[in-house]
């Protein structure tokens, strides 16, 4: 009888979105161990808590993971501007790779997780749809092209291989995650039915009904993950991994129905500003559900909405890359949108 290969992965970034949904995924995947990494502590055995800032830190509990043959780095430390970001991501990713080395951990690949800002979409309306091969690249600092390029070197030194996924906003369940839209509806149809108010897009009406948008669905992107870590396709390559485009309208309008609200007409606003003064709403709503004692300012993200829901071009990833390679799954985004946000009203995180 044949052995099976036991594949052992480290998922840095594990309480995130990304991380999350890629745990929950390599535990039911026969042939793959797992453990995770965060700078949070947390209860379980299989996890490593680790500040990847600090590099001694970071050597000596890589100890702990000297088996790791499959890295899923979906960490991330926000920084005070974009060169602070670009250094302090950079040099996470290099203590990282440098830790499992010493600790003779017999990596073989890295997944590796980009988005939108790798076409510098930060910086002003980029060309769309976005290709991978896209060149020149746009002028720096940004912490991708840097992370791309620590790993390349590596690879050329014949220390691992490497892919690299670019999802878009990516829809998950993480609970006080800054990046999680779902989270920002959710909340955002609560208070609009606590107060008898219409569902109305927080956005401006170009924004809502011109624009193209997209998303990834953390599931998803965990399936293509697993993918991208053994397919001989995915080797050297980075892929685009978001599903089809949408315009808010449509999107907003299913989520209205699914929740049973009035969607009526865009209403643009600063969801940072104008939502910290419905505090007492929400913890009303709370205290009658029953919901966790979470702060509200750290229970929503107002700023991350405004983010999305401000973007007036579109913003469009090509995928044919990555079908021509192998991986075609996709989801419906206003399904998973409507999932997320029904697995946080059943957990008790988001108000019915």
């Amino acid at each position: 009888m044949s052995s099976v290969s036991i594949k052992t992965a480290l998922v840095a970034g594990a309480n995130g979105i990304i991380g999350k949904a890629l745990i929950q995924e390599l535990d039911r995947t026969p042939g793959w161990n797992a453990r995770g990494l965060s700078r949070r502590p947390a209860g379980s055995q299989w996890m490593i808590s680790c500040d990847l800032r600090n590099r001694t830190q970071t050597r000596e509990v890589l100890a702990r993971a000297s088996a790791t043959t499959h890295l899923f780095y979906a960490a991330y430390a926000p920084g005070g501007g974009l060169a602070e970001e670009d250094a302090v991501n950079r040099a996470m990713l290099r203590n990282l790779l440098d830790g499992l080395r010493d600790a003779g951990a017999p990596l073989k690949r890295v997944v590796l997780y980009q988005g939108a800002k790798i076409y510098g979409v930060h910086l002003g309306a980029a060309p769309a749809p976005f290709y991978e091969d896209d060149n020149p690249r746009h002028l720096g600092p940004n912490f991708y092209q840097s992370q791309q390029e620590e790993l390349a070197a590596r690879a050329a030194a014949g220390q691992l291989e490497w892919s690299i996924l670019r999802p878009d906003v990516v829809i998950g369940d993480v609970v006080g995650n800054s990046m999680n839209i779902a989270t920002v509806i959710g909340a955002f149809a609560a208070l609009c039915r606590a107060q008898g108010a219409a569902f109305r897009f927080p956005g401006s009406e170009r924004t809502y009904r011109q624009v193209l948008a997209q998303m990834t669905d953390a599931d998803g992107l965990a399936r293509a993950s697993l993918w991208a870590a053994t397919a001989d396709a995915a080797r050297g390559e980075a892929f685009n991994y978001v599903h089809e485009p949408f315009r808010w309208e449509r999107i907003w309008t299913q989520i209205a129905a699914s929740l049973d609200l009035e969607a009526g007409p865009p209403m643009p606003l600063s969801l940072a500003r104008h939502m910290p003064l419905l505090a007492q709403d929400w913890e009303r709503i709370a205290a009658a559900q029953h919901l966790p004692s979470v702060a509200y300012e750290k229970a929503v993200n107002w700023a991350f909405g405004d983010f999305v829901f401000s973007v007036e071009f579109d913003i469009l990833s090509d995928m044919g890359k990555i079908r021509r390679a192998g991986f075609h799954e996709t989801v419906d985004t206003g399904v998973a949108l409507m999932a997320a946000i029904k697995r946080q009203q059943d957990a008790g995180i988001l108000p019915r």
